[in-house]
């Protein structure tokens, strides 16, 4: 009885706060409390800002304290004083302006309430170029001196800032409601409701007071930042056999990057394009015959976790020091040569399809491998592609894995395959803008040829290789186009045919920010802890470099125990299949990171961690929810203006009330 009158009390008010709707027209329409929520509140999608956290503090964005933040929405461009806590709805043009005047102007950064940011066309086209990063990504992990060398010109780094409060990135579609209701707002300055947004960003490490990572992982207010790379060898290496004495062409990519919005990280050209380049290089090599008479193995390796301190990179190569099982079948000594397939969907210029090789360190082995480029390019018989050596006043190689190589071992000889000589081509490194729109597929497609001829030519070790051999290595330009649906787009993104092939995707629209590891890492993953790209990755490189098993059948992975064999499509029920390829998962955590009874724990700096001193240890903050909502609110005047005009009615009432009744006293006194 009660929560029908409680119900019936709030139809009343809605038919009062919106005078169009007659309150029998209300009843009729809201049929429950969830039907009046509906109708009072819209969420609203976006993609949030997080905190998260390293040893020496915390960076990104969070509620200021336990509870939501409620705030009016303004236009950014309409604030001139901010009087009153506010959401500031700034569109992507204006967005280096925004965070200008929050560095220079305090009492507007007082009244920040929280940060709505537009997505759109119209205004992306408007700018020159954002990337929140440094100026030099990660310069700390450089193997030289030149760290304020400028690879990233247009880099700001406010990404690296602390923002006590929320930040979301809108969808297009909310982009046009949260406009609406701004522009509403600013027509009614005068009138007795307001249209407001209402936060849900609060963090664990806010609510705890934990504001580093080692205080968090103790307290469990937070995850480490991390994933599994992968590694495959074509062909499959005998794990078995004590003679592994082939050098090893190491081919590198990276899967993760980076953004100022926690799930809106595709990172099309960094480093997208260079993951799409060496899985096309794969599949070409894939259809070669006689790959077993091949003088050296080549193995390729997909990292993730390197826009966050090299983890992946940083990890495989402490695993190998270590001799772990998930490094089983390569032995660092005799890694010869790495080969890294940067950013290379930018490659293209007026029709010429230009690749820069940077080389770590001269050596007999980087002037083969840039004549094994140059030979490649020629093969190609092709005046629309070219490659080039980088410039030799460059202070060294820019931002890559390659470094992690190069701090463990100097004398590492690697080349870095970019699109960009002195200065990144990116204009959107890191940011959610490096997007699709971004690439250029026929740019991919060119790199891809160019690795998959070189690593042939280099793994042949052969001076006088025809170039009707290298002739029969050709890219497949319809598997470049469908893995840049996959991997960059939402539709039809993971949900594609050629991922649906080897794994069940728990999401259509990929993004890929590194996330935490879940659990502790082991040889025996749990597919639930490994994000879909990285299953994804793993199932294609096992297929792609497989020798398929004799009488094989569709009942793996039950039968596929022999030494060698692993299971394509496990996830796909009674579809799996059985074959023999060397495709291994590697953890990728910070290296000072230690597992133990269930909880992590930093370690203490070890002398023989060539990079324990720079490796900041990034965790993500845990959260219960976070969410986004816009509905509208009375003024707090009008209230009280209201309670007021209450009472006086209720006093006048009770004056009329007692003259009335004086009167009849006395009337019936006379009578």
């Amino acid at each position: 009885m009660e929560s029908n009158l409680i119900y019936l009390l709030l139809l009343f008010f809605v038919a009062q706060l919106h005078p169009p709707l007659l309150a029998e027209e209300a009843m009729r329409s809201l049929e429950s409390v969830p039907d009046l929520e509906k109708s009072m509140y819209m969420v609203v999608d976006g993609y949030p800002c997080v905190r998260l956290l390293n040893l020496s503090g915390e960076i990104g964005c969070s509620n200021p304290g336990r509870e939501k933040v409620v705030a009016p929405i303004v236009r950014f461009k309409n604030v001139n004083v901010l009087a009153q806590s506010s959401a500031i709805l700034v569109s992507l043009d204006e967005i280096q302006s925004f965070f200008t005047r929050l560095s220079h102007d305090s009492n507007f950064a007082r009244n920040v309430g929280g940060v709505l940011v537009e997505s759109g066309s119209a205004s992306q086209n408007k700018l020159k170029g954002f990337s929140p990063v440094e100026k030099f990504p990660q310069a700390e992990f450089a193997p030289y001196q030149s760290i304020n060398y400028e690879w990233n010109p247009i880099g700001s780094g406010i990404m690296w800032n602390t923002y006590n409060f929320p930040m979301f990135l809108l969808s297009q579609s909310s982009t046009l409601t949260l406009q609406e209701a701004a522009i509403k707002n600013e027509k009614n300055k005068k009138a007795y409701t307001a249209d407001v947004a209402e936060f849900d960003l609060v963090m664990q490490t806010t609510k705890s007071g934990t504001h580093d990572s080692e205080s968090c992982l103790k307290e469990e207010t937070c995850l480490p930042l991390g994933g599994y790379s992968v590694w495959s060898s074509l062909p499959p290496i005998n794990v078995s056999s004590s003679d592994q004495s082939k050098p090893v062409i190491l081919t590198v990519a990276s899967m993760d990057s980076a953004s100022f919005f926690r799930d809106k990280s595709l990172g099309a050209d960094s480093p997208i394009s260079g993951l799409i380049s060496l899985m096309a290089a794969v599949d070409a090599l894939s259809h070669l015959d006689g790959l077993n008479d091949l003088s050296k193995q080549l193995v390729f390796l997909v990292f993730t976790g390197e826009a966050w301190g090299y983890l992946g990179s940083r990890r495989f190569l402490l695993e190998l020091d270590l001799h772990s099982d998930f490094v089983k079948g390569i032995d660092s000594t005799l890694i010869e040569m790495v080969m890294e397939i940067g950013s290379v969907g930018k490659g293209f210029s007026q029709g010429v399809k230009t690749f820069f090789a940077h080389v770590a360190e001269v050596s007999s082995v980087t002037n083969e491998t840039l004549n094994a480029l140059q030979q490649a390019k020629d093969s190609l018989k092709s005046e629309s592609i070219m490659i080039s050596t980088a410039n030799s006043s460059n202070p060294g190689i820019p931002p890559s894995s390659l470094m992690s190589f190069l701090r463990k071992n100097s004398s590492t000889s690697g080349i870095v395959l970019e699109d960009f000589d002195a200065t990144f081509a990116n204009q959107f490194y890191h940011s959610h803008l490096d997007d699709l729109s971004n690439v250029n597929s026929s740019a991919i497609v060119a790199a891809a040829s160019l690795v998959a001829r070189t690593l042939y030519i280099l793994a042949s070790d052969d001076k006088d290789l025809s170039t009707s051999a290298l002739s029969a290595i050709n890219v497949n330009a319809s598997l470049v186009e469908a893995l840049l649906g996959c991997l960059l787009n939402c539709d039809p993104g993971l949900s594609c045919d050629l991922v649906k092939k080897y794994i069940a995707p728990r999401t259509n629209c990929p993004s890929n920010y590194v996330g935490v590891l879940l659990g502790e890492p082991s040889a025996t993953l749990y597919p639930g802890y490994v994000s879909d790209v990285s299953r994804f990755i793993w199932n294609f490189l096992a297929d792609r470099t497989s020798i398929p098993r004799e009488n094989a059948t569709s009942a793996c992975p039950k039968d596929c125990s022999n030494e060698g064999e692993v299971c394509i499509g496990e996830e796909l029920d009674g579809k799996g299949v059985c074959v023999i390829s060397t495709t291994r998962y590697v953890p990728a955590y910070s290296t000072r990171l230690m597992f133990e009874s269930g909880i992590w724990k930093v370690m203490p700096l070890n002398s023989s961690n060539s990079m324990g001193t720079e490796d900041p240890v990034w965790t993500e903050s845990n959260w219960d929810a976070i969410g986004l909502r816009v509905y509208t609110v009375q003024n707090a005047a009008y209230d009280r203006l209201v309670l007021l005009g209450g009472l006086v009615v209720t006093v006048l009432a009770y004056l009329a009330i007692v003259v009335a009744r004086a009167f009849i006293t006395k009337a019936l006194k006379q009578d």
